[in-house]
């Protein structure tokens, strides 16, 4: 691909960039630079290697449901004088 003064201009404006001519400068060897490191990478052989998207084994550290006795709803309104209807009675909101 040819990197020259329009391309960065167009890359700029796609960007919503405002570059002044010795930006557009700056970033032409800039960009060959990083396509040529690209270019490198296309010719690696890759064809038996896995993809490896999480380079670190991603694990649910979550526990196991188990069924456990619990306290009852009378058990559970016993200490609070706080109730009606066999509930919890928070504070009025309005």
């Amino acid at each position: 691909m040819q990197i020259d003064k329009q391309l960065v201009q167009h890359i700029a404006s796609t960007a919503r960039l405002q570059l002044s001519e010795q930006e557009i400068n700056e970033f032409i060897p800039q960009l060959k630079e990083i396509l040529d490191m690209f270019s490198q990478l296309d010719q690696i052989d890759v064809k038996n290697t896995l993809p490896s998207f999480h380079p670190i084994l991603l694990e649910n550290v979550t526990r196991e449901d188990k069924i456990k006795p619990s306290l009852t709803q009378e058990q559970a309104l016993s200490l609070t004088k706080h109730k009606e209807d066999g509930y919890f009675k928070g504070p009025k909101i309005l």
